[in-house]
C-alpha cells in the first residue's frame, strides 16, 4: 500500500470509528459533523477532504457492520450444491444479520444515499480489504454490487445459466423478492412485528421461494 493510501486509510478510519462510537453509545440520531470531528480529533474541514458529506461518512461507517455477514457467507454456502440452493443460502445469511441490525442495513441499502454510491463500495473494500475476507470469484460481483438490486440480480443470473429460471422473468423475480425483503426489514425497523430473528428469516425465505416457484417448475424446500 502506497504512503498516500496508508494515510488516507488512517484518516478515514478516525472519522469512521468516531461515527461507530456515536452509533453504539447514542444511536444514529445523535450523529453530527461537530460531534464526529470532536471525537476524531480533527476539524470538519479535514472530514470533507475524505467524505462528500455526513451521509457519505455514515454510509462508510455503516459498511463496517457488514463484516460479520460477509465473513459468515462461506459457512452458509458450504452445503449449497445448486445455484438455487446458493441463492437462498446467501439470502438466509443476509436476512439473519440484517434483521439483527435493521437500521444499519436500511441505511446502507435503502436510505437516501444508497442510490448514488458511484464506486463507494469498491473504494471501501480497496481501503479496508480485510472487511471482505477471502471470497470466491463468483461471489465478488454480488458483494461489490452498487446497490441491492444489482447484488440480487447477479446471483439470480446463475440460475438462468442453469436453466432454472427464464431470462425474461429475471427482473420481475428480482423486484418481487426485494419488495418482500424490504417490507420485512422495514416492519422490523419500525417495530410493526414481534417476530424472533429466526421466524422473520424463515417467513422472508418462504415468501421468496413462493415467488420463484410461481415462475418455474422447481421443487424448492
Amino acid at each position: 500500500m502506497y504512503k498516500k493510501e496508508i494515510q488516507k486509510r488512517r484518516m478515514m478510519s478516525y472519522f469512521i470509528e468516531a461515527v461507530n462510537q456515536i452509533i453504539e453509545n447514542e444511536g444514529f440520531e445523535a450523529i453530527t459533523i461537530r460531534k464526529v470531528s470532536d471525537i476524531a480529533g480533527y476539524n470538519s474541514a479535514t472530514l470533507y477532504n475524505y467524505f462528500e458529506n455526513l451521509d457519505h461518512l455514515v454510509f462508510f461507517a455503516s459498511m463496517k457492520y457488514l463484516r460479520e455477514y460477509v465473513l459468515s457467507l462461506p459457512h452458509y454456502l458450504k452445503d449449497a450444491k445448486t445455484p438455487i440452493d446458493k441463492y437462498f443460502s446467501i439470502w438466509k445469511c443476509f436476512c439473519y444479520h440484517s434483521f439483527k441490525k435493521p437500521k444499519i442495513y436500511y441505511t446502507i441499502f435503502f436510505d437516501k444515499f444508497s442510490n448514488s454510491l458511484n464506486d463507494d463500495i469498491k473504494e471501501y473494500y480497496s481501503i479496508f480489504p480485510e472487511e471482505l475476507g477471502h471470497q470466491s470469484d463468483d461471489l465478488l460481483p454480488m458483494l461489490l454490487g452498487q446497490n441491492i438490486y444489482d447484488r440480487n440480480r447477479s446471483i439470480l443470473k446463475s440460475c438462468i445459466s442453469e436453466f432454472l429460471i427464464k431470462e425474461e422473468d429475471l427482473e420481475e423475480i428480482n423486484e418481487m423478492n426485494l419488495l418482500i425483503y424490504n417490507g420485512m426489514l422495514s416492519r422490523i425497523l419500525n417495530g410493526q412485528v414481534d417476530y424472533s430473528t429466526e421466524e422473520a428469516v424463515n417467513r422472508t425465505l418462504s415468501y421468496m421461494k413462493q415467488t420463484i416457484k410461481s415462475y418455474t417448475n422447481l421443487k424448492i424446500k
